[in-house]
């Protein structure tokens, strides 16, 4: 009985230290986004994405610049500004939160490698957040 009383005081103080040891402290900080502006500035054109997420894709997911042409990059964007700017004309069909701005982007306009390059970014990050297809003639599951 002896031996039974300290067991359960060595368990009881145990149980003590346990509880009033630290515990990590989980701090929600949020970290602001800067959004990311698509500017020609000899075109006088600028686009300003405050998707979040868009960032980090850019930074770590995205091909580098230079990966693709620039005729590359202008035929997928034309391709899927087409799609985008159908849905954006359709809020009953498409989501209005996602589809919310046409996209005025000409064919007959040269906007230089990087327009052309952070646009197809976004494009290629829309389709993967939020799980859309853009399509435009190009193969299925395969967005890049």
């Amino acid at each position: 009985m002896k031996l039974f009383k300290h067991l359960v005081l060595l368990f009881s103080i145990g149980v003590f230290f346990w509880a009033c040891g630290s515990s990590p402290i989980k701090k929600n900080i949020s970290q602001k986004e800067e959004p990311v502006v698509i500017a020609n500035d000899s075109l006088e054109y600028e686009v300003i994405i405050f998707d979040i997420g868009f960032n980090a894709f850019l930074n770590t997911v995205a091909q580098p610049e230079g990966f693709y042409s620039q005729p590359y990059l202008e035929a997928r964007n034309r391709a899927w500004v087409i799609t985008w700017n159908n849905r954006v004309r359709n809020p009953n069909q498409f989501n209005s939160s996602i589809y919310e701005n046409i996209i005025d982007y000409q064919s007959t306009i040269d906007y230089g490698y990087e327009v052309n390059y952070k646009l197809f970014n976004y494009f290629l990050f829309a389709q993967q957040k939020y799980k859309m297809n853009l399509g435009g003639g190009f193969r299925a599951n395969r967005i890049n």
